[in-house]
């Protein structure tokens, strides 16, 4: 999945528009950040809300019952219960570790993704700082999917360091499967 994050004052309805025809290009869906409106206009997969945006009862209405639309819950089991009574796909909790995206925003603590994941069926995703180094703790913690912008993008090889997520998965995958069936 990928999200449009651009924030105001840039050309973004048309920068999504065209990330939008690349994603559909591959069959990967494209969440916008914080902007429902941009979402309906240009016809995204979904939303991802903050704690500033509109509710997701208005969000679901505006973008339809297929869209994905995920809440951010910072480090609040609480929150993320009251997002899926709501109807959310995923919640979101973060951020995790020191962030250059977001360095401001309060810490998340790892019990939180497992008291999450004992509470919750809907996929979890992480926040935050996240590397394949620190992600492994967070997926064992309970989290489904791992949100990452410097880890990728502000690598001399993005590639290469996408990479590095997927066996980071692979691995944690195997390892669950082994856990499974000893």
């Amino acid at each position: 999945m990928v999200q449009y994050r651009r924030k105001p004052g840039s050309d973004r309805e048309r920068e999504a528009d065209a990330l939008l025809r690349i994603c559909r290009n591959y069959n990967v869906p494209l969440l916008v950040n914080d902007d429902v409106g941009l979402a309906c206009r240009i016809g995204a997969d979904g939303v991802h809300l903050g704690k500033d945006d509109c509710s997701l009862t208005e969000a679901r209405t505006r973008l339809g019952p297929a869209a994905i639309i995920g809440v951010s819950c910072y480090d609040s089991v609480e929150a993320a219960l009251a997002a899926a009574q709501e109807g959310a796909n995923y919640v979101a909790f973060g951020r995790f570790f020191p962030s250059r995206t977001k360095p401001q925003a309060p810490l998340a603590h790892v019990e939180t993704l497992t008291e999450a994941r004992r509470l919750l069926s809907l996929p979890i995703a992480a926040i935050g700082g996240i590397t394949p180094e620190n992600g492994a703790r967070l997926l064992e913690a309970g989290a489904d999917l791992l949100a990452v912008i410097d880890a990728v993008f502000g690598k001399p090889d993005p590639e290469e360091a996408a990479n590095a997520f997927r066996t980071l998965f692979a691995l944690f995958q195997a390892r669950r499967r082994n856990r499974q069936h000893p």
